[in-house]
């Protein structure tokens, strides 16, 4: 059983479990499923208003992101491409909250959330060398997070406080 990001209860079961017998579980867990839903609910609204810190919601909002972005990203992304020997083809900016970036290893195009810009500099800067390492090597493998060991030491530290920022048990 668990309880997805909208709040709504998933149970699994095996093929042929009578209903009454899945109805007896979910009943005998009704305060897990209580507590579960609210922790997710706030979990969801603290990322909410997280992200809600920066407005995007007129083109003026976003002309200035843009123009921040660029002058915090654009100085990393040239440093840490010229130490790493990769140059990606583009980089872009898009409100992305599910991920901080997006790294496509064919067109070598990489693209940056606009809400880096909640962030500490040196987690954005962790942020731009994971996507670089994506061009050396795009699994994330051994080979990877050795990668990102000999770029950005710091980048364990670096993810955890991320996640500590905005809260959250998932993304990367």
């Amino acid at each position: 059983m668990r309880i997805v990001k909208n709040g709504d209860v998933h149970v699994s079961a095996p093929i042929g479990m009578p209903k009454a017998e899945v109805d007896k579980f979910i009943e005998e867990n009704r305060e897990w499923i209580t507590q579960a839903r609210q922790k997710t609910y706030e979990r969801q609204k603290r990322r909410a208003e997280f992200f809600n810190q920066l407005p995007l919601r007129t083109q003026a909002q976003a002309d200035e992101s843009l123009k921040r972005l660029k002058v915090l990203i654009e100085p990393m992304v040239e440093r840490h491409s010229q130490e790493m020997g990769v140059k990606p083809f583009l980089v872009w900016y898009k409100p992305m909250i599910s991920r901080w970036g997006v790294c496509d290893v064919k067109s070598k195009t990489i693209c940056f959330s606009a809400y880096l810009l909640l962030l500490p500099e040196w987690c954005v800067e962790h942020v731009v060398v994971h996507e670089l390492c994506h061009l050396l090597e795009p699994s994330h493998n051994a080979h990877f997070y050795a990668l990102m060991d000999q770029y950005y030491p710091r980048w364990r530290e670096a993810r955890k406080v991320t996640r500590e920022i905005y809260e959250t048990e998932e993304e990367e």
